[in-house]
């Protein structure tokens, strides 16, 4: 074990957000989302809602600040967003570039940019287009003399 990092991080998922890079997405997934079918790599953390493991994440994982978008989500088919994306909103605004629009792409869109992430974690979330992407970005170079 190790001090700081969230028990919902497996070691499995904390090797694979090391291993990420600038640029490169990550797909959390619904209960509901076809993620063994459309991931690169997958992890699984179905115990887990969607708020849950992305509050998880968050605090290890720097959002690309070079982009407009703070967020990629599927296209609700009904008139009122689903109640997860304000939940979404309000956690990724914690921290720099979470303040940022949110992309809502038609779910074919969706998945074709979910196949091109780097990898999904599937979760337990029950809350229908509770899916989403979120890109990686970098962590800006400290002053080597305060080593």
């Amino acid at each position: 074990m190790l001090r700081g990092i969230d028990r919902k991080i497996s070691p499995e998922l904390i090797k694979l957000l090391m291993e990420m890079g600038h640029g490169d997405e990550l797909v959390l997934g619904d209960g509901n989302f076809p993620a063994a079918s459309h991931a690169q790599r997958l992890v699984r953390a179905d115990g887990h809602g969607g708020v849950a493991m992305l509050d998880a994440i968050l605090p290890l994982f720097p959002l690309d600040y070079a982009v407009d978008f703070t967020a990629v989500v599927m296209k609700y088919p009904g008139e009122k967003e689903p109640a997860v994306w304000s939940k979404y909103r309000e956690h990724l605004q914690k921290y720099p570039d979470g303040n940022k629009l949110f992309i809502i792409l038609p779910k074919p869109e969706f998945y074709e940019r979910a196949e091109r992430a780097y990898a999904v974690i599937t979760t337990g979330e029950q809350e229908g287009f509770a899916n989403i992407i979120i890109r990686k970005g970098i962590i800006k170079a400290e002053n080597h003399e305060n080593r």
